[in-house]
């Protein structure tokens, strides 16, 4: 099978998108390094300026970033972790296990995706006051470690990559339940598994609308919800704004730089059919 050949003008709209997709994160770290008069004027400023190191040092004190930084990497650590291992386990159990009213199930599971989250802030608000878990990070991470969406794509993941007779040949060999889990069912959702891991914590990180109801800014709040109260005055003052944010958005340039490769070859060996 012959490789298509890649043409400038190819070259030129790859360029083109990526300089797109940068230009907003770009322009971020330009506004965080200005002072507010000269972000109000117009044309706004397309080039660095120098008080960047003083407007970052302020929104790290005025937000408390370093406590709401450590607070972020627990809560969506624990999250991604917890959506991960048991998705995987429901998802498996979906895929290849034998019991009724399976499909069933996996449709109230589909159908709870469109639910929209904003029915369930009453009830669970009054779940966490009763236990006395509000403004604690346990509020945050138990009501989103088992998402519908994980258990549908391992499942859907689970189904081509897993074969049945790899499962019965685990079982004439004496494995129990654990044992095939462990030695089977993870290595062949290692690809799945770390494509799903870094879509959760990415969506724990940026999650604003139910931490800002149960955590507070002078207890532990996340990086959201510190942000939300950064910069407040009669004239806020976008460039600290845009230091928080810039501080908020690293940690996430970090672990795509670092796990990118693993990312997108989960994401490829996903994607061809074996």
């Amino acid at each position: 099978m012959r490789t298509p050949r890649v043409g400038p003008l190819t070259y030129a709209l790859l360029l083109l998108f990526t300089a797109g997709s940068l230009f907003p994160l770009v322009w971020t770290a330009i506004a965080a390094s200005r002072d507010n008069q000269r972000l109000a004027r117009t044309p706004p400023p397309l080039w660095f300026g120098g008080n960047l190191p003083e407007n970052l040092a302020t929104a790290w004190t005025d937000a408390n970033l370093g406590v709401a930084l450590l607070n972020t990497t627990v809560v969506a650590g624990a999250v991604a972790a917890g959506t991960v291992l048991f998705s995987t386990l429901a998802g498996f159990a979906f895929a290849k296990l034998r019991f009724r009213f399976k499909n069933a199930l996996l449709l109230v599971v589909i159908g709870t995706m469109m639910v929209p989250p904003q029915l369930a802030v009453v009830p669970l608000f009054m779940l966490i006051a009763e236990v006395s878990w509000t403004d604690r990070l346990q509020s945050v991470v138990l009501p989103a470690l088992v998402s519908a969406f994980g258990v549908f794509f391992m499942r859907q993941h689970l189904s081509r990559a897993l074969p049945s007779e790899l499962i019965e040949a685990a079982r004439m060999d004496g494995a129990g339940t654990l044992r095939l889990v462990w030695h089977v069912v993870f290595p062949a959702a290692r690809p799945a598994m770390a494509v799903l891991a870094m879509l959760t914590f990415v969506m724990a990180w940026n999650d604003f609308f139910w931490p800002v109801i149960a955590l507070t800014q002078n207890g532990s709040p996340t990086v959201q919800v510190a942000l939300a109260g950064l910069g407040r005055g009669y004239i806020p003052d976008q460039s600290v704004i845009m230091a928080g944010a810039l501080l908020g958005t690293l940690p996430l340039l970090v672990v795509f730089v670092v796990f990118g490769r693993q990312i997108v070859g989960g994401i490829m060996r996903g994607a061809v059919k074996g």
